[in-house]
C-alpha cells in the first residue's frame, strides 16, 4: 500500500518545515522501517537516531502522529487506522517529528544534555556506602526485588521527558524518567541514603511535587514503567514521613485527603485558607487569597455553606481502607 510519510525537517536554531515522502510500504513494516527506506531511497540527508530496532536501546523515540513513541515498535497498520477510517479514498499519512522538550539537532535528532543532566541530579545509584566492598555479596529477597521491576524497566528513552507538561513550563522539573529511577533507589534494599534522597525529592517544584498528574508519561512509555505511578509512591513516602507544617506541597495532600474524609468531597473555603494561609500562619499567603475572593463574592460563586456529602461515611471507609493497606506494604 502507498503511504505519505509527512517529517518534520530542522536544522539547529532554524524554523522547521514539512518535506513529504510517498512510500509504497507493507502495512506489517514499522515506521523505523519506513524511514530507513526514505533515506536508502529517496533523502539520504535526512537524520534521525537508531540502533536495536528491537525496542530495547531506546535510540528511535520520536512523535508519530503528535505522540512520542519508538518507531521501531509502532506498525504502519496501527499509525493508519484513524486515517483510514476517516477517508478511504485519501491517500494516509504518517506525520514524523521531533520530541519535545528538547531542542533539535538536525531532523529528528534532539539534543538530550538536559535529560541526562536531570537524571544524574537525582544520583541514580544505590549509595556509595552501599557500593563499598562487601563481606559477602547483596541479598535480596524476592519481594525486595519484585519491587524494583517496574521501574528498572526503563530505557531511557525520553518519551515520557518529551511529553511531560511540568518540563514544558517548568525548567527545573527534572523530568518523569528521573524521578521514575528516583523511586527505584528509594525502594532497592541496599541503598542507605533513602532520608537524604527523599528530602532531595521534597525541594521545591525540581523533585515530586512539579509533577502536573497529567499521565501522558503513562499514556507514552513503551515499557509500561508508568513514571507518574512512580512519582507518586515517593510522594508517598514522603508524606509519611512529614507533617502539614513541612511545605505547602505536603499540606496540599494531607488537607486534602483530611477534608474529603470529614465531609466526602471538598470544602474549598476551608482548603484555601488551610492550605495557602497555613490556618492564618501565613499571612501573606491570606492576602494573596484577597483578590479571588472578591471575584468570587461579586460572582456570586462563594459558597457561604457547605453540605456534606450523602456518601461521607462510605468515602471515608474508602480513604482509611487505602491508608491501612499503604501501611501495611510499606511495613513489608
Amino acid at each position: 500500500m502507498q503511504v505519505l510519510f509527512k517529517v518534520i525537517r530542522q536544522k539547529q536554531n532554524t524554523a522547521p518545515s514539512v518535506q513529504t515522502y510517498p512510500l509504497d510500504v507493507d502495512p506489517e513494516n514499522t515506521v523505523l522501517q519506513g524511514l530507513n527506506r526514505i533515506k536508502w531511497e529517496l533523502d539520504g540527508s535526512l537524520a534521525f537516531r537508531k540502533n536495536c530496532r528491537n525496542t530495547i536501546c531506546g535510540s528511535c523515540a520520536m512523535r508519530i502522529n503528535g505522540r512520542s513513541a519508538l518507531a521501531c515498535k509502532e506498525k504502519v497498520k496501527n499509525e493508519l487506522m484513524n486515517e483510514l477510517a476517516i477517508s478511504a479514498a485519501k491517500l494516509p499519512e504518517i506525520t514524523v517529528a521531533p520530541m519535545g522538550n528538547m531542542p533539535v539537532i538536525k531532523d529528528l535528532v534532539v539534543d538530550m544534555s538536559r535529560f541526562w543532566e536531570h537524571l544524574e541530579a537525582v544520583e541514580p545509584y544505590v549509595s556509595t556506602q552501599a557500593r563499598a566492598v562487601p563481606e559477602r555479596e547483596f541479598l535480596q529477597t524476592p519481594e525486595q526485588r519484585s519491587r524494583l521491576n517496574q521501574s528498572g524497566n526503563c530505557i531511557m528513552c525520553g518519551a515520557c521527558y518529551s511529553e511531560c507538561n511540568a518540563r514544558e513550563v517548568n525548567p527545573d522539573f527534572v523530568g518523569p524518567h528521573a524521578l521514575a529511577k528516583a523511586q527505584r533507589m528509594v525502594e532497592d534494599s541496599r541503598d542507605t541514603d533513602t532520608e537524604a534522597r527523599l528530602e532531595e525529592y521534597n525541594k521545591g517544584t525540581q523533585g515530586v511535587w512539579g509533577c502536573t498528574r497529567c499521565y501522558l508519561c503513562n499514556a507514552v512509555c513503551p515499557m509500561g514503567v508508568e513514571p507518574m505511578d512512580r512519582i507518586g509512591e515517593v510522594k508517598q513516602q514522603i508524606l509519611e514521613r512529614k507533617d502539614a507544617q513541612d511545605s505547602r506541597p505536603v499540606r496540599h495532600r494531607k488537607v486534602f485527603i483530611d477534608l474529603v474524609k470529614q465531609g466526602g468531597w471538598l470544602d474549598e473555603r476551608k482548603f484555601a485558607l488551610l492550605v495557602v494561609s497555613n490556618t492564618l500562619r501565613d499571612l501573606r499567603g491570606l492576602v494573596s487569597l484577597a483578590p479571588l475572593g472578591l471575584r468570587m463574592l461579586a460572582s456570586g460563586k462563594f459558597p457561604l455553606r457547605f453540605e456534606p456529602s450523602q456518601g461521607t461515611k462510605e468515602v471515608r471507609s474508602l480513604i482509611e481502607a487505602v491508608q491501612r493497606q499503604n501501611s501495611q506494604t510499606s511495613d513489608k
